[in-house]
């Protein structure tokens, strides 16, 4: 089963950070780890939003929660 990236996006910008979180913790793969990874950002929790952005092959960045979250939407339209 495939992570819906885009309702997990979503669902943290409108503010549902508890839902979101739900759906992508289940999935491995390097963008729901990225994803998963600035979900703690947005939680403040930046020791697990390391490990969860290590795991998706990446480093936590140095941008703000707005540009991550368009830079990982803008993830999603590349195939």
């Amino acid at each position: 089963m495939r992570c819906d990236h885009q309702k997990v996006l979503n669902l943290a910008q409108a503010g549902h950070w508890e839902e979101a979180h739900a759906i992508v913790q289940k999935h491995g793969d390097e963008l729901s780890c990225q994803i998963h990874g600035y979900l703690h950002r947005v939680e403040g929790d930046l020791s697990n939003a390391c490990y969860w952005y290590g795991r998706g092959n990446s480093q936590l960045p140095a941008n703000t929660l707005e540009e991550e979250w368009a830079r990982l939407q803008s993830a999603i339209q590349t195939p």
